[in-house]
């Protein structure tokens, strides 16, 4: 079977909301082997939702909506939906006391106006809300299927994975759709692209997708409608291949950080780790930071912003900004110096450069950057050349900083700098 979503709420239309909901049910649902064909948002408007609802069961029969099955004026997905299906409204006693025992558990009477919760379409199968106060809704007849969450993405979560997903699966007939990610970095897509020349027809029958970002470009490897093992199987093999073509791009797999897998590589070796950073304001630091058990490899770093900082901190020379100019390449040097000097680290990463949206020069544009690295005391300096936003500069650099330093370890030497 296919279906489609429809996302309802009129804070999604406006971006005071993100859908992150969709995202979650489309991987839950593949899983399942229930692809979702067609994805719709509405505001709460009844007509829009109806019309929406309505196409997307003529279209493929099933629908899954998530919002509008609160308490206030403007949830009114239950009621549309159930006049849709020709199902009418009953007060259930049973939803009521399960929702009264809720509050009461938290110390409080449920208002009157949740007793519009308790109300449900004649004929509906109730889905158990165990995390909120709305129950899902599973309702079938001749206009198809209709499976109704709440948009509270706890609750979505809770009742898709405990309620809807044991009664579709078996709807499936036993195919899946499955997806396995390879993670390369440092490469742009063009070139990524043409490193895999072909290599769509090598992995059939499955699909393959890039997914450029911030970080690199994944490779997306989809198996449609197959059986379990057969997927699996494809899968395994063809992402194997990609890693082989990629090389020294791949860094991992599925939601493989690129963090965590330097820190395993420092590990192995018995190295340890520190930071000097000036454009990037600690976001290499913050990465590493943010994987659990990076104690043991990363010591702490400096954030040397001023010229001054980088002066005292790291014992960068005053000359090299009047000869060089803060954003250079000895000044890059010695930074990866100073924090090996300062830490008593093994390995360092240093960053300086123009991450804008001002302060660039026709020698030294918005988006220049030099990371330096100090491996076992030999230093080597890359030179960057990012584009995109200020944002955009830094999250490259940060991604940069970590895909060299892994690099080199990996290499087991220090090879010369590069430019890229």
């Amino acid at each position: 079977m296919a279906i489609e979503l429809l996302t309802i709420g009129t804070e999604l239309l406006l971006g005071n909301t993100v859908d992150t909901n969709s995202a979650e049910i489309g991987r839950a649902l593949a899983a399942a082997g229930v692809p979702v064909l067609r994805r719709t948002s509405v505001a709460d408007d009844p007509a829009a939702i109806r019309e929406a609802a309505l196409a997307a069961l003529q279209r493929t029969g099933a629908v899954l909506a998530t919002g509008g099955l609160g308490p206030t004026a403007d949830d009114v997905t239950k009621k549309v939906i159930a006049d849709l299906f020709g199902m009418r409204l009953t007060f259930r006693q049973e939803v009521w006391e399960a929702l009264v025992a809720r509050f009461a558990r938290a110390g409080r009477v449920p208002p009157e106006k949740n007793r519009e919760q308790a109300e449900v379409p004649e004929g509906g199968v109730i889905l158990p809300n165990r995390w909120g106060t709305a129950p899902g809704l599973w309702l079938e007849g001749p206009q198809g299927l209709a499976i109704l969450l709440p948009g509270v993405p706890a609750e979505m979560r809770g009742l898709l994975h405990h309620e809807v997903l044991p009664r579709l699966t078996p709807r499936a007939g036993g195919r899946v759709v499955r997806s396995r990610t390879v993670r390369t970095t440092g490469v742009p897509e063009s070139a990524l692209a043409e490193r895999l020349d072909r290599v769509e027809a090598e992995v059939a029958p499955l699909s393959l997708a890039y997914l450029p970002g911030i970080e690199g470009v994944d490779l997306r490897l989809t198996a449609w409608n197959l059986a379990p093992e057969e997927a699996d199987r494809l899968l395994a093999e063809s992402a194997a291949l990609l890693t082989g073509r990629a090389r020294e791009w791949c860094y991992g797999e599925g939601d493989d950080d690129l963090a965590a897998v330097l820190l395993a590589e420092a590990r192995r070796a018995s190295l340890r780790l520190a930071t000097a950073e000036s454009c990037t304001g600690g976001g290499i630091g913050a990465r590493l930071t943010g994987i659990p058990g990076s104690s043991d490899v990363f010591l702490g770093g400096v954030i040397a912003y001023h010229n001054e900082a980088k002066r005292s901190l790291l014992g960068v020379p005053g000359d090299l900004f009047a000869t060089h100019g803060a954003v250079s390449e000895p000044v890059a040097a010695a930074m990866a110096a100073g924090a090996a000097r300062r830490f008593g680290a093994e390995l360092t990463i240093s960053v300086t450069g123009i991450a804008g949206p001002d302060g660039g020069t026709p020698d030294k544009p918005v988006g220049l950057v030099y990371l330096g690295f100090s491996v076992r005391g030999k230093v080597t300096v890359h030179r960057h050349q990012f584009p995109g936003t200020r944002e955009d500069v830094r999250g490259r650099a940060v991604q940069m900083a970590l895909f060299r330093l892994l690099q080199l370890l990996r290499a087991g030497s220090s090879p010369a700098g590069a430019t890229v």
